[in-house]
């Protein structure tokens, strides 16, 4: 059964910064693509930052140049540093790893505000 845990959200000002970790747990084998989404009260979800296993990223356009993804394929673990954060990047943010099918971690809050 893997498992994807989430660790670090939580309230922070404009212009602040976050980092998000994701752990998988319950698996011997890697995840073709890793990443992050968020959902918005009122919106739907969308991929924030994702890396594949190769190292090719793609970002949502209004993140890019303040967020940037990284991952350990040897430790299924992959990392959002949010930088230059704003109230619109208030959101839940959700772990996603995917090969071939999709598992989702439970979410963590993100709300920046002053």
């Amino acid at each position: 059964q893997v498992q994807l845990v989430e660790s670090g959200g939580g309230l922070v000002q404009p212009e602040g910064s976050l980092r998000l970790s994701c752990a998988a747990s319950g698996s011997f084998f890697g995840f073709n693509v890793m990443g992050w989404y968020r959902q918005a009260p009122g919106k739907q979800r969308e991929l924030v930052a994702v890396m594949t296993r190769a190292g090719v990223t793609t970002y949502l356009d209004s993140v890019k140049g303040r967020f940037t993804i990284s991952r350990d394929n040897a430790k299924n673990t992959v990392s959002l540093q949010m930088n230059s954060l704003k109230p619109e990047d208030t959101a839940v943010y959700y772990c996603n790893a995917n090969r071939g099918v999709d598992y989702w971690g439970q979410g963590t809050q993100v709300t920046v505000s002053s």
